[in-house]
């Protein structure tokens, strides 16, 4: 049986993207096609199912880490540098907004839950998101 460590990220967040249209909990927002994803930015999200990929892509971040992460860790995730004209380049923070409605979709879904351990408070895999992750592993793995 494969898990999310022997198959290539890329084509695992395509087919995990897939999976998550077919929750019906989780939307993307009105909002969502107008919003950038951080002050880094210059324009929103092309691509028409963004939410989608940016889900997957942050069950796939919690299956990975294997404890619990919460906003901010996943808001530095998906940060990036921001141009200041002619100064250097600093790193910014990621929009949180975004990541915490996926994150309570995700939660709502029962793919992930609220947990505290060793006094980290933040979310983690349940074995309904890990056992969806490992089957199509295994599916990428076999095709």
């Amino acid at each position: 049986m494969a898990t999310v460590f022997d198959v290539s990220p890329h084509e695992l967040i395509g087919k995990l993207k897939d999976e998550l249209k077919k929750i019906d909990g989780i939307k993307a927002p009105e909002w969502s096609k107008f919003t950038k994803t951080g002050s880094f930015k210059n324009k929103p999200p092309e691509q028409d199912d963004f939410w989608y990929i940016r889900a997957a892509s942050i069950l796939r971040q919690l299956y990975v880490q294997g404890r619990p992460l919460g906003v901010q860790r996943l808001r530095v995730k998906y940060g990036g540098k921001k141009k200041r004209k002619s100064k250097p380049k600093h790193f910014v923070r990621g929009g949180g907004k975004i990541i915490r409605n996926i994150l309570q979709q995700l939660e709502a879904s029962g793919l992930i839950k609220k947990v505290t351990v060793n006094n980290q408070k933040g979310r983690m895999i349940t074995s309904k998101g890990k056992s969806m992750i490992d089957k199509l592993a295994t599916q990428i793995n076999k095709g």
